[in-house]
């Protein structure tokens, strides 16, 4: 009697065990693969990351990052922000497709300790598919010296 149900649960595993195989298979047969679609850019930036290499501490430097509008609509800038370190200025008025565009910068490396990459976050008045604000950014870096 022991017999026939070790038998038994055995027979039912085996089933189990191959009947996922086969919905592991026929699931793997049915799915297709998954397709990696860049979304197309809303600026081409000719730079995102500046070096300006060896800065002295309280020195200031000029920068800039000039953009195409590659969005295929009117596009305006509604916000730039960075880091107490850097004053920046940047188109106010519509920049039509395939216009160009630039932000300016002045970093201050006054209050600066040490070596540092810093981010400038640009946020447009226009919005993405799913009604959020397209926000684009830049950055760039320097070694301090004292």
């Amino acid at each position: 009697m022991k017999l026939n149900k070790l038998i038994a649960v055995l027979t039912v595993g085996i089933l189990f065990a191959c009947n996922t195989t086969q919905k592991a298979q026929v699931a793997s047969a049915d799915t297709k693969p998954a397709v990696v679609v860049e979304k197309p850019a809303f600026v081409t930036w000719d730079k995102k990351m500046i070096d300006l290499g060896e800065v002295k501490k309280g020195e200031k430097r000029t920068l800039f990052f000039e953009f195409t509008n590659t969005s295929g609509q009117d596009i305006k800038i509604d916000i730039v922000d960075a880091c107490a370190c850097t004053k920046v200025d940047f188109p106010r008025g519509t920049i039509k497709p395939q216009g160009k565009g630039r932000i300016d910068a002045v970093f201050d490396s006054t209050e600066k300790e040490a070596d540092e990459t810093i981010g400038i976050t640009i946020v447009f008045e226009n919005t993405d598919a799913n009604g959020n604000p397209v926000i684009e950014s830049v950055e760039y870096k320097f070694q301090l010296v004292k």
